[in-house]
């Protein structure tokens, strides 16, 4: 009998809101979404419509007000801290606009830290950042390089290859492009699409319509509300 399907993401009726002052801002009003596995999604949106606080509750990052949000099926709002670290170590992998690289380490040493937090041995850690990078199209001459050392593109490779070590089902990127000429944010995007085609499910925040051409999926989303 096969197993049932449901899809990778889902988020019914979540609201985020802040308080400020004797205010209430709604960060999500009402979201519902789904995303299936091995879908490209790209979520869409001006500067404060809320698609960065909902990639940070599709990646375990912030909880809702209220509503449910799940991953790969789980309810987060029913795990503690250490479940919440579980699911992120275990099903996503982050790419940040700014690259998030720690600028004392190499382009190998940052890809191996989250296989540090996994337990995986020295010689396991090294392997497979080694592998990783290779993926991510960097150099393996830059692997002993230092962030500072490495073009923009460069430094996005190794921050894609980082969030590759624990090789996730989920990818998530904020602006991977934003901090790149066009020419090498077109690569990037490229990479993200051969990596979707190998059956990881990306999903892209960005604020640039022509990204969309590169998902299957777009959802665009206004002053915390899904609008298409």
């Amino acid at each position: 009998m096969p197993s049932p399907q449901y899809p990778i993401v889902q988020l019914q009726d979540v609201k985020r809101i802040y308080t400020l002052g004797n205010n209430k801002i709604y960060a999500l009003n009402g979201v519902s979404i789904s995303i299936e596995k091995g879908d490209f999604v790209t979520i869409m949106g001006s500067s404060g419509s809320g698609k960065s606080t909902l990639l940070n509750m599709i990646g375990c990052l912030d909880l809702p007000t209220s509503g449910i949000v799940k991953v790969n099926n789980t309810d987060l709002s029913k795990l503690d801290d250490d479940g919440l670290t579980a699911i992120r170590r275990n099903n996503i992998g982050f790419i940040f606009q700014q690259f998030n690289l720690i600028p004392t380490l190499t382009a190998i040493e940052n890809v191996e830290i989250p296989m540090i937090f996994n337990g995986a041995s020295p010689d396991t850690r090294r392997k497979k950042a080694l592998e990783m990078l290779k993926k991510a199209d960097l150099p393996l001459e830059y692997a002993s390089h230092k962030p500072n050392e490495m073009s923009g593109g460069q430094q996005q490779r190794v921050a894609i290859a980082r969030a590759l070590a624990n090789e996730p089902p989920i990818l998530l990127a904020d602006e991977p492009t934003g901090n790149l000429d066009t020419k090498t944010g077109h690569n990037i995007m490229e990479l993200l699409k051969e990596l979707n085609a190998a059956g990881t499910t990306v999903i892209v925040v960005t604020h640039d319509p022509l990204l969309e051409e590169y998902s299957h999926t777009t959802i665009k989303i206004q002053d915390g509300e899904v609008i298409e």
